[in-house]
């Protein structure tokens, strides 16, 4: 199996490397942007891991000019609001064979895919993993929560996704396939939505939320209303996903999401993709949507003033 893997950051370097050191691909390859490729044509792909590993081995890099068909499945690990200019860029590298594997979040990169690719072409997948880019290149795994779960959006076990799961089976990544993997995309959209609603309204992790009077009623009515949302949209969590995640945002202080982290360094955040999602989402539901409106407009007003050049500091 060739695998090409969109990507060499936090989250496609780190996958990507990891399936190329076990050895269990035909071919691993980065379609990554010129600096990018410089660095790992200098360096190899460095991972730094207290977790599974460090990591550092010259890696395949190509330039997206330079992309061709002929590979068995693309892992596509961009943001979500990269979702147009990425297409575009492995569109070369797309025919009958391939498989594409997104590990975006949101819901609307499904339907994006099927109308560039065809609904043959494209499986469902999420990941979880708290990995980073440093400027000098390095990949560094943040945390021992790492795995990957896809699958055929017909929920059918192919042959590809089988396959593709034994390659996984040879890394320290514990890959699921999933016979339901829109459900699956729905659970993680309910809780990457709680956690940035909470997080980016109040500028705060969990506990600090928790902290305030009324702050941990508040936060389980938030992710109370969510699985309602998932469920009027035909898409009931199980009840053991449902207790997992409950149990998560008691038990967890010092999460944030990670889209408040970006906000607070200034960058560019998947408000569209999971906020504006969730709000609509809700707005189909029938249910009221007060506080999904509110942390939509949020991120949506901190999107203009990072435009306009009007976050703090930006003119120091």
């Amino acid at each position: 199996m060739r695998i090409l893997v969109l990507g060499a950051g936090g989250v496609g370097g780190y996958f990507g490397g990891r399936l190329a050191q076990s050895g269990g691909a035909k071919e691993v390859a980065f379609v990554v942007r010129p600096r990018r490729k410089a660095q790992l044509d200098r360096h190899g792909l460095v991972i730094e891991s207290p977790h599974a590993g460090d990591l550092r081995m010259p890696v395949t890099t190509i330039l997206p000019e330079e992309l061709g068909p002929g590979w068995d499945v693309i892992l596509f690990t961009c943001k979500a609001y990269d979702l147009a200019e990425a297409i575009e860029t492995i569109r070369p590298a797309v025919d009958a064979r391939t498989a594409v594997l997104p590990i975006l979040n949101g819901l609307a990169h499904i339907d994006a895919l099927e109308a560039a690719f065809g609904p043959d072409r494209v499986l469902g997948g999420l990941a979880g993993i708290q990995a980073t880019l440093t400027p000098d290149g390095v990949v560094r795994h943040l945390a021992p929560l790492t795995f990957i779960t896809f699958g055929e959006l017909d929920g059918t076990i192919s042959d590809r996704v089988t396959a593709l799961k034994a390659i996984f089976d040879r890394t320290p990544i514990p890959p699921t396939i999933s016979s339901d993997i829109r459900r699956a995309l729905w659970g993680k959209l309910v809780f990457l939505g709680t956690l940035a609603q909470a997080t980016v309204l109040m500028r705060a992790n969990l506990g600090e939320i928790a902290s305030a009077p009324g702050g941990t009623a508040w936060i389980e009515r938030l992710y109370d209303r969510n699985v309602a949302v998932a469920e009027a949209n035909g898409q009931a969590l199980p009840e053991q996903q449902r207790e997992f995640l409950r149990t998560f945002f008691r038990t967890s202080p010092a999460a944030t999401a990670s889209m408040l982290r970006d906000l607070e360094n200034g960058g560019r955040i998947e408000a569209d993709h999971i906020l504006g999602e969730l709000l609509a989402a809700t707005r189909r539901a029938g249910l009221p949507d007060e506080i999904a409106e509110a942390a939509y407009i949020n991120a949506k007003a901190y999107e203009a003033r990072r435009d306009a050049g009007r976050l703090p500091g930006a003119n120091a």
